[in-house]
């Protein structure tokens, strides 16, 4: 069925009140079940447990996944196969859309702590309290959907802007249940088939595990060089290729995270890992500028030692490149403020949605409560002064505001170009205290970022006629399941030794990384890195200006990003090859099986997104599940 929504022209001259009518009378679906005893346990633990594919996730590549889409075709598979077996009955559109609002809040608990909270552990070398860090993630999340609220009726109802993920979101759930029950059910056997092979070659990935079983002849190799050294050494410049982490792996969970990166990211992941592994770093090796660690007499190397000179280049080029971007539009910028003040409605007339939207009075009273709480949290948690923290309560408004508009227009949050705003602006501040930067930081771009992405989330709502109120009230309990399950997992699967084992070649932590990095050279200063990581900078700086200036001059047609580029410092090479693996493998699929007709299109190139959702779903909640049982259960702590 066709989703009902405005036209261009009456997007652009009526009144919010007669867009807030038209919703009422053709839009909205009335008493229809939403926020349900069932939809809301299911959004609960879809959310608690997928929350945990965005954490082993964000580890590997420093990105959170939207996990909307796979909690949708889950719960339809689930209460269809229910109903099919008389012990329910189907899901309602609107039920499906309350669970996924509670269960995408819950995936994005996770950010914080593969970000500024792990930056944090890394600088001070101390463990956050587990108990510090579940309030904080939950209080500066609620900040989060308190700020995104009172913009849903200018940006949503008002503007109708996109949030192209919300509305792809709208329409999965709308053909679901409205549309070819085939089709949707295809979706999610895909998913669950995709998902249970992905989980059983995480645990064939694990040799303890399977001799455990007695199955060790089927154990997968994490590497598949392994034979090639056994024949002799692959060396660049007198550095051997594993020390470099140039090796080709069975990383099948960041293949399919590739796959929806697009063959745009995978390329320049590709290209800047090149650039990085097999020039700079055997280059900088050999002239004594990257130092290794003595092992049994001899000396070595690895992604942690690479990554402290490496790392300079590439920040810096990540930092121009999100920033130029951020700032080369600015009908952006000042349309995100243009409005702000708009009237509701024409004087005398009541409002159409009083009983359907969050009052305006729940914020009025929440944000200064809850920005109150948010700084003596940060006062008490990590030493931020009181009126630093203040400071940081209105900086909060103008990044969701800025933050949100990128969100409607593209799905894409500048999180850390926000960030590093607030670093920048707390380096002028608070020149060299870096718990302040790092978590004054913390504070604006996650609730920003937090605002944005529940926006997003709040859009498929509207398309469908659901019942705002309702999805806030999601939104909480989507908090409370994500921070649950995900912050005691963080601290058992990797702080068992302390943050010094935070960062590995196995989970190199690069968000966080780049956070410690902003706030150490802008504590420190340039001064103090070797002269060819401060060349670095110089040229990763103007290469990544550069090449946003190509891509904005090309309207988007240049494939290169700095971003992509530059992140590649940051993420182990193995990872980075499997990615552009992953992404390759679907290009090359749509183009092999262009006509949708054929059995290769319906089954690979329709469903790319479930695909992969469910090889990340898997394989991540296996491989979590593994690292638990390797540390404890087979004695390796």
């Amino acid at each position: 069925m066709a989703l009902k929504q405005l036209n261009d022209e009456q997007v652009r001259t009526w009144t919010l009140e007669q867009k807030d009518r038209w919703w009422l009378d053709n839009v909205w679906k009335g008493d229809m079940p939403q926020l349900t005893l069932r939809s809301a346990l299911t959004g609960m633990v879809l959310g608690g447990v997928l929350s945990l594919t965005n954490l082993y996730v964000g580890a590997k590549t420093g990105w959170t996944l939207g996990v909307g889409i796979t909690s949708v075709i889950l719960a339809f598979a689930a209460f269809k196969l229910l109903s099919a077996l008389g012990l329910g009955k189907d899901f309602t559109v609107l039920e499906n859309n309350a669970m996924q609002s509670i269960a995408t809040a819950a995936g994005y608990m996770t950010a914080p702590m593969i970000s500024s909270l792990a930056a944090y552990m890394m600088v001070t070398n101390e463990v956050v309290p587990m108990m510090h860090t579940l309030i904080w993630i939950m209080v500066i999340s609620l900040l989060g959907v308190l700020f995104a609220f009172p913009l849903k009726r200018r940006f949503i109802n008002d503007e109708q802007h996109p949030f192209p993920e919300g509305r792809a979101a709208g329409i999965v759930m709308d053909a679901l249940h409205t549309g070819d029950a085939a089709a949707g059910l295809l979706k999610a056997k895909l998913l669950v088939i995709t998902g249970g092979t992905a989980a059983w070659l995480k645990v064939m990935q694990s040799g303890a595990i399977m001799e455990k079983l007695r199955l060790g002849f089927l154990a997968v190799p994490e590497y598949l060089d392994g034979w090639i050294y056994r024949i002799g050494t692959l060396q660049i410049f007198g550095t051997d290729l594993r020390q470099l982490t140039v090796r080709p792996d069975t990383d099948f969970v960041m293949m399919a995270a590739g796959g929806l990166m697009g063959i745009r990211t995978g390329v320049s992941l590709m290209i800047g890992a090149v650039i990085n592994y097999l020039i700079l770093v055997p280059w900088m090796i050999a002239a004594g500028d990257i130092p290794g660690r003595e092992v049994d007499g001899g000396i070595v190397f690895g992604f942690r030692e690479i990554t402290k000179w490496a790392l300079w280049g590439g920040v810096a080029m990540m930092t121009t490149a999100s920033l130029f971007a951020f700032f080369a539009k600015p009908q952006i910028l000042f349309s995100a403020f243009r409005g702000l003040g708009k009237k509701r409605g024409s004087a005398g007339n009541q409002d159409p949605m009083r009983d359907i939207e969050l009052p305006m009075s729940v914020f009025v009273v929440c944000i200064p409560l809850l920005g109150a709480v948010t700084v003596w949290l940060a006062h008490l948690f990590f030493g931020v002064t009181i009126w630093m923290g203040t400071i940081a309560i209105p900086l909060i408004f103008v990044f969701t505001v800025i933050g949100v508009n990128s969100t409607a227009l593209t799905s894409i949050t500048p999180t850390g170009a926000l960030g590093k705003l607030t670093q920048l602006t707390y380096g002028i501040l608070a020149p060299g205290n870096i718990k302040t930067n790092l978590m004054t930081a913390g504070i604006t771009a996650e609730v920003a970022s937090n605002a944005s992405n529940l926006l997003m989330n709040i859009k498929p709502g509207y398309m469908l006629g659901a019942k705002p109120r309702l999805q806030a009230i999601g939104h909480v309990l989507g908090i409370l399941a994500g921070a649950v399950v995900a912050a005691p997992v963080f601290y058992y699967v990797f702080l068992p030794n302390g943050p010094a084992q935070l960062v590995s070649d196995q989970y190199p932590m690069p968000a966080a990384t780049i956070w410690r990095a902003v706030a150490e050279l802008l504590m420190q200063g340039l001064g103090n890195l070797p002269i060819s990581a401060r060349w670095a900078v110089l040229i990763g700086a103007l290469i990544g200006l550069a090449l946003e200036g190509v891509r904005l001059a090309t309207k988007g047609r240049f494939w290169l990003s700095g971003v992509g580029i530059g992140l590649a410092t940051v993420i182990p090479f193995n990872t980075c090859f499997a990615m552009f693996l992953g992404s390759a493998f679907f290009w090359v699929a749509e183009r092999i099986w262009s006509h949708k007709e054929s059995a290769g299109n319906r089954i690979l190139v329709q469903n790319q997104e479930p695909i992969c959702a469910g090889v990340i779903a898997g394989g991540a909640l296996m491989g979590i599940a593994v690292i638990l049982i390797e540390n404890f259960a087979l004695g390796g702590h």
